[in-house]
């Protein structure tokens, strides 16, 4: 039987700052330009969270059954490694997309109904990204879709649904927070060169082969600073406190550029989590304590 401990390593844990990030940086533009309403911050948490594990589980479901994961460097897989059933799995990711849709349905009821369909937008994303039978995961648009949605989306619709209104810092830090969760998945796609072009995935990774992808990494890293500059330059200059991120950053750009391959990029991915996570406090806590 599928243990716990088992159900927790599958939701992939070490990926979750990527969904606190944007929550925090939403919510630190909108204290800065009207006020945070923390109820309404905790719910886009709780959709972001539930968002994260749901994709994770879907993942780990279509990756499964597709035999992608079957010889997988990193994190255990519930399907590959047969600890759980693809149906368990396919039923936990559902669950996570339910809480998420849940909580989503409460803040479109008190903010704009048209979330909804921002909503259904983000879940269709999360399932087709290695689900389905044209995955746009295997297409090489997996970085694309998490900019987007863990970024742009995430951030943006964080201060809108306090806010309920268009700020330009939203959108910069977003910016900020998609680049540095695209560098996550990226870093994850170039430790899985070698299976994924085994298996028929064709990642961007795959696609720009292993140093061009070492180099997008590092440039998401610069665009991710570059995004704290705008931030303060729409804000205030307190938020340039932001660029500290890059103390945590420069270890795991180093791993990359420095040729690190297979297990070497495991500590990679946790480095780039906490990186954005560091992002996006260091650039919220001044919105917070001066709007």
């Amino acid at each position: 039987m599928t243990s716990t401990a088992d159900w927790i390593a599958g939701a992939r844990p070490r990926t979750l700052p990527a969904a606190v990030a944007p929550v925090l940086a939403g919510t630190g533009v909108a204290a800065y330009v009207d006020q945070v309403v923390w109820w309404k911050a905790l719910l886009a948490l709780v959709v972001s969270l539930a968002l994260q594990v749901g994709v994770n589980y879907a993942n780990d479901y279509s990756d499964g059954i597709r035999g992608t994961d079957a010889d997988r460097v990193g994190p255990m897989r519930l399907v590959g490694s047969g600890a759980a059933t693809p149906r368990a799995v396919k039923t936990a990711a559902f669950a996570a997309f339910g809480v998420a849709a849940v909580a989503g349905l409460v803040l479109a009821a008190t903010t704009a109904w048209w979330l909804v369909a921002v909503g259904l937008v983000c879940v269709v994303a999360a399932w087709f990204y290695t689900g389905g039978d044209k995955p746009y995961g295997y297409l090489g648009l997996g970085e694309v879709m998490v900019f987007v949605f863990f970024g742009l989306v995430a951030v943006v619709g964080t201060t809108y649904v306090q806010t309920e209104t268009w700020e330009w810092p939203a959108l910069y830090a977003g910016t900020g927070i998609g680049a540095l969760a695209c560098a996550i998945l990226v870093a994850n796609n170039l430790r899985d060169i070698p299976t994924d072009t085994v298996a028929g995935k064709r990642t961007l990774a795959v696609r720009l082969g292993d140093e061009r992808t070492r180099y997008l990494y590092a440039f998401l890293v610069l665009v991710a600073a570059a995004a704290v500059v705008a931030v303060a330059a729409a804000t205030t200059w307190w938020a340039l406190v932001g660029l500290g991120f890059l103390a945590r950053a420069a270890v795991p750009t180093r791993a990359v550029l420095g040729g690190a391959q297979g297990p070497a990029l495991i500590p990679v991915l946790a480095a780039t989590g906490a990186s954005e996570l560091i992002w996006s406090v260091l650039v919220a806590v001044p919105l917070l304590l001066l709007g």
